[in-house]
């Protein structure tokens, strides 16, 4: 055989031996495992139908066990087989070779599980976790055919779904139409009308009636008051049957914002949680991909990565993981970042399963009201509704022991007519339980959270529509929230250089390229330094001509990548040409020598160490300049040589930084260290401390300065007329920001969360240092003042201390997410409002007015170390674009927008809910005291309500029905913003609602008395309880009626609004208006069709009786402006009666002073 045939039949032996030359970060048996690997997968890439050697149950059973062996396992269950006519013992294939690489790793493997554990650190160890992190890379290409660098074809997606199952869970089985009609015929007053409706049917057409005439009518009242109910059930079960599909939504909007970054094509991406494959190589970080949404394998190289598993395991403590370790479905990292392979998704993963398991158990219904029972709107109505039920059931009682004594012991009625007595009593107390409230509780809310999803507010939770209109404070990060978190790299210090970009046009990074005061060699270091020390998961996308055309991952760091870009860099080219960063071609192999120091909150920085050449290492680092640069003791001078750091120097980096702070920069500090040979990485300083008080590493120690860099963000341009509304509405914005105090000034100044008076007397410059005294506070220093004993494990929270800051405190800079959870929990525990001489004196001595109840605290968050304060206030606010899924998750609404503008939408919608269920309250009792006062007339006087109770219930339950549609659906106006937030102990019925809603009942009272004692007597018409008694339907009654319903009508537009203009704005109201059209022209229907079912007049009424049925109605229109006038006098003259009494008390002290004075002298 020739070489040219050789190679035709075995092409894989020239590219083994070009991955040979590549070399590997393994070494040894791994090494030759990952050649072969190599070879195989080159020469059998798969088709994108093509089939895999191993199941999603042995894959599943993988994750279940989680152990080496289990893994091991997986790889002998799914590994090839040879066929025949692939090579022979001198010449294998590829097939072969790889093969016999992967089973004499699995045979190592074996032996190793069987002697070990070993020793930590030791080379057995080592060995150890370097063949499991070979056997993940097995898992990935072989058994799953992905690439660790390369990821899945895209085109493989929807076939790998079809193979081993799609990463979401079969949805709950909706409840039927039927059942909720079950569910919703329950209620205690409808099965009492369903009782008497049949009841009716039974006596009407039984012993209702002698025994010569016919029935041919006299089932209608029983039947049409059966029918009723079936219309309220109906729509009661129609709005069930829709929520159920509006929680569908809801879970497929929070879904659509929960991405993750993963591999595809040779490219990272953002793909959905739902749409993540086996196969998928998966790249997470603790910053802001920090949740697994799928059972994954972690590959190499070895990283810091630590998992929380406490929600599936309950062990707190943060799980180290290594290559080759199962990572679960549902935990979180904590610390670090790391890259792995999915291997389970849907329900074969670990948490789909318990999902699944538990998912018939939950209610569909539960996200959207689960809580309502703590909101302050269903308080409030359920005290309204106990009330209105123990006064229903007296006038009840009242009306059928008034009709029983009048009929039975004094006229001498017979006992048949007890059921129309107790009908009668049923009647008055079905008027005089507002039944349609909770469907216009659960309309407004509805109706509230539609609008404002178009608002940028997803809403989780219904009732946090309503109690964000209680919010007394917002608590608000600065980064994406109050700026567009559009970061660009603006300013740039170095070699003793200062590079200020003004021109928007212009590029720091081209214009610092030019600058030829700063030497080349500093410029490759800054590029270099800026190009290892960022995260994998922050990428630019370029264009073909090499231009950017956008980039993912953290916005700040997206700036560095952009600046060194625009220097002339590429800073692939950078990380794949440096050693311990690289995982390309010979650089490969020392890829496990990296290490990388992930950012948090307590370290403030972040930092990655590489091999160098000559052995040792070095550490590039970048943080909060205040950090970094407390920790240089040299610098880059204008040579591009080190120098020791003089004061001079020292002094001109911190006001350099000080000076971008004031421009409202973020100015990150920029420097490296070489480490000698020997260094241990780990080790940490015994002088130095973190942010947080923890030990630095002494490898982030002694470094050298190389940049200073300003990143500007700028302000949103809503922002300060959102924040002013705020302060109009009579809330509370503070911000708290992990920037350094100028920064945060600067930001808050220009947003308008600072004001002048915010500052000390007599300074114009807007800093920090010119701040009153807890306007401003470090995260550390709140720390120290609101805990006793901080840092030890005795530490414990004072509210007394809290209650001195808060009032005063507007910005948290250099802070934490545990100090938001402080915040929050401290504010929802402040009685400061009880303490009267507390808030006196501070509103003299500071103009702080303290809200007169507990404070309702907003909160925003992005981070998973947010979830808990959001979870503790009560609103959480999550950010829909830069937001973890855990923040998501604990958050009652999504701001879909990410800006703060949109909390101020949500705290308008809010107030607009309490604002609809008062008109519709003011709407609905005003109608219950009327037709009770009715129904109780008619049974002193004749045993009978002039209005049916088929009549009662259309006006209850049908029309009220449709007003309350018509009134939730009143859109808000910014005069709701005008006005403090709701006390939550005040009660919802205000007196102005109690003028309106009396005032208005007296004229119905006073119109329907009129009609029934004079009414005959004016129009000569019969009396409508001796047509009734004939057996016939009355005119009188049926007037009654009408201009009853045309009361209501008409007071529905008083109810729009509840000041004096009602009509402003109701044609910019389709909804309403419609609503109002559609219930007159059923009432005319009614009336002129209805006869028995409705029992009315079997002509209807002529023009005459319309005419003055309209007019009655029209009459609310000037009734309410006649209330309006007399309850303003009334509240002018008792301003005028309380400043007299001020005035004569005032005189009455200074008289008895003058005569103590007097006295003294003599």
């Amino acid at each position: 055989m020739t070489k040219d045939e050789e190679k035709e039949q075995n092409p894989g032996d020239e590219n083994a031996a070009e991955m040979a030359k590549l070399g590997s970060r393994f070494g040894g048996l791994a090494e030759s495992a990952e050649a072969s690997i190599r070879s195989f997968t080159n020469l059998n890439t798969p088709h994108v139908l093509g089939e895999y050697s191993i199941s999603a149950s042995e894959l599943s059973k993988l994750s279940n066990e989680r152990t080496r062996m289990a893994l091991i396992a997986a790889l002998e269950k799914g590994l090839p087989t040879s066929q025949n006519g692939e090579g022979d013992a001198e010449t294998p294939s590829s097939v072969r070779r790889m093969r016999a690489d992967v089973l004499k790793l699995i045979d190592t493997m074996k032996i190793e599980e069987e002697k070990g554990p070993f020793p930590k650190h030791s080379e057995e160890e080592q060995n150890a976790d370097k063949n499991a992190d070979m056997a993940a890379n097995v898992l990935t290409s072989v058994l799953l055919k992905s690439s660790p660098e390369s990821g899945i074809d895209s085109r493989e997606v929807e076939h790998r779904q079809q193979v081993f199952g799609v990463n979401a869970i079969e949805a709950k089985k909706l409840e039927s139409f039927i059942q909720l009609c079950w569910e919703a015929v329950q209620d205690f007053v409808l099965i009492m009308l369903i009782v008497l409706g049949i009841i009716s049917i039974v006596v009407e057409t039984t012993i209702g009636h002698d025994d010569d005439e016919k029935c041919s009518t006299c089932w209608i009242e029983g039947a049409a008051i059966l029918l009723a109910v079936c219309i309220v059930v109906f729509v009661t079960a129609g709005i069930d049957y829709v929520k159920q599909f509006a929680f569908i939504r809801l879970t497929k909007s929070l879904n659509e914002t929960n991405t993750k970054a993963v591999i595809r094509d040779g490219k990272q991406c953002s793909v959905v949680d739902d749409d993540i494959v086996v196969g998928d190589i998966l790249s997470v970080n603790s910053h802001n991909l920090a949740s697994i949404p799928a059972d994954c394998v972690l590959l190499g190289p070895a990283s810091d990565l630590k998992m929380d598993e406490s929600t599936l395991t309950g062990e707190s403590k943060a799980i180290a993981k290594k290559p080759g370790d199962v990572v679960l479905s549902g935990t979180t990292a904590s610390q670090g970042s790391g890259k792995m392979v999915v291997i389970a998704v849907g329900v074969n993963s670990v948490a789909g399963k318990i999902r699944a398991r538990v998912y018939e158990s939950e209610a569909l219904e539960d996200d959207l009201d689960g809580e309502d029972e703590n909101s302050p709107l269903f308080v409030k109505l359920d005290k309204i509704a106990k009330q209105i039920g123990m006064a229903g059931t007296c006038a009840a009682v009242i009306a059928l022991i008034a009709s029983c004594i009048i009929g039975f012991a004094v006229n001498k009625e017979s006992a048949e007519l007890f059921l129309d007595y107790f009908i009668l009593s049923i009647t008055v107390l079905a008027v005089a339980v507002p039944e349609g409230l909770p469907l216009a509780v659960t309309l407004a809310l509805a109706f509230s959270s539609n609008k404002m999803m178009k608002e940028q507010n997803l809403v989780k939770h219904l009732d946090a529509c309503e109690t964000m209109g209680c919010a007394t404070t917002i608590c608000t990060d600065k980064t994406g929230t109050l700026t567009a978190n559009k970061m660009s790299a603006r300013a740039i210090f170095t070699a003793e250089n200062d590079t200020v970009i003004n021109d928007p046009n212009v590029k720091l990074g081209t214009s610092f390229k030019d600058d030829e005061k700063v030497p080349d060699k500093t410029k490759e270091l800054l590029a270099t330094l800026v190009a290892v020390d960022t995260m994998n998961e922050t990428v630019l996308d370029y264009k073909g001509d090499g231009s950017l055309a956008g980039a993912q991952g953290n916005p700040t760091e997206v700036a560095l990548l952009t600046l060194a870009h625009d220097m002339g860099f590429n800073y692939e080219e950078i990380r794949n040409t440096t050693k311990g960063r690289s995982a390309m071609g010979e650089l490969g192999k020392f890829l496990s020598d990296g290490k990388l120091f992930g950012f948090s909150s307590a370290r403030k920085m972040m930092s990655w160490a590489v091999p160098l050449d000559g052995g040792g290492y070095r550490i590039y680092c970048k943080g909060a300049q205040e950090v970094v640069l407390s920790r240089c003791s040299r610098f880059i001078a204008s040579d591009g040589e080190p120098k020791d750091m003089t004061d001079d120097v020292a002094k001109s980096f911190s006001e350099t930084s000080q000076k971008y702070a004031r421009r409202g920069m973020r100015c990150l500090a920029l420097a490296y260290s070489d480490l000698p040979e020997g260094a241990d990485l780990q080790e940490v300083s015994d002088t130095i401390k973190n942010a947080d008080g923890s030990e630095a590493l002494v490898a982030e120690t002694d470094l050298i300065a190389v940049a200073l860099v300003g990143i500007e963000d700028p302000l949103r341009p809503e922002v300060p007329i959102a924040i002013a509304k705020c302060y109009a509405a009579g809330i509370d914005v503070r911000m708290v920001t992990g920037d350094n105090p100028n920064t945060a000034v600067s930001i808050a100044y220009h947003a308008g969360i600072l004001r002048d008076f915010h500052f000390k007397d007599g300074t114009t410059e807007r800093v920090a240092d010119n701040l009153k005294e807890n306007v401003l506070m470090t995260g550390q220093k709140f720390r120290e003042s609101v805990y006793s004993n901080f840092g030890s494990e005795d530490q414990a929270f004072r509210q007394g201390e809290f209650d001195q800051i808060w009032p005063h405190l507007r910005v948290l800079a250099r802070s934490s997410p545990d100090d938001k959870l402080t915040l929050a929990h401290g504010l929802n525990q402040s009685t400061l409002f009880a303490d009267k001489s507390a808030c006196s004196k501070l509103l003299k001595e500071n103009g702080i007015t303290i809200f007169p109840d507990r404070q309702v605290i907003a909160m925003t968050g992005d981070g998973t170390n947010d979830a808990p304060a959001l979870k503790r206030a009560d609103i959480g606010f999550a950010m829909g674009i830069a937001g973890t899924q855990i923040a998501k998750d604990a958050a009652d609404i999504i701001l879909l927008d990410d800006n703060f503008a949109s909390i101020v939408t949500a705290a308008k919608w809010g107030r607009n809910v309490y604002a609809s269920i008062q008109k519709f309250l003011q709407f609905q009792l005003t109608v219950n005291i009327s037709a009770v006062v009715t129904a109780l007339v008619g049974s002193f006087y004749v045993q009978r309500s002039p209005l049916a109770a088929i009549q009662l219930l259309w006006v209850n339950l049908l029309m009220d029905s449709l007003a309350s549609l018509a009134l939730a659906s009143e859109p808000p106006v910014d005069s709701l913003l005008e006005k403090p937030p709701v006390n939550r102990t005040d009660s919802m019925i205000t007196k102005r609602m109690w003028a309106n809603m009396l005032g208005q009942a007296t004229y119905q009272i006073i119109a329907v008395m009129v009609l029934l004692f004079e009414g005959p007597r004016i129009l000569d018409i019969e009396e409508g309880h001796i047509v009734d008694e004939n057996g016939g339907n009355s005119e009188h009654y049926t007037l009654i009626f009408n201009a009853f319903v045309w009361m209501q009508l008409f007071n529905e537009i008083n109810c729009r609004k509840l000041k004096v203009n009602v009509l402003s704005g109701i044609l910019s109201n389709s909804l309403f208006c419609g609503i109002l059209l559609v219930t007159a022209v059923l009432q005319v229907l009614i009336v002129m069709f209805g006869r028995e079912a409705f029992r009315v007049a079997e002509d209807g009424l002529n023009g005459k009786m319309w005419l003055i049925s309209i007019l009655i109605g029209v009459g609310s229109l000037p009734v309410q402006q006649l209330i309006n006038v007399m309850y303003s006098l009334g509240v002018r003259y008792k301003g005028y009666r309380s400043t007299k009494r001020r005035r004569r008390d005032g005189a009455l002290s200074h008289r008895t002073a003058s005569s103590k004075t007097k006295s003294h002298r003599e």
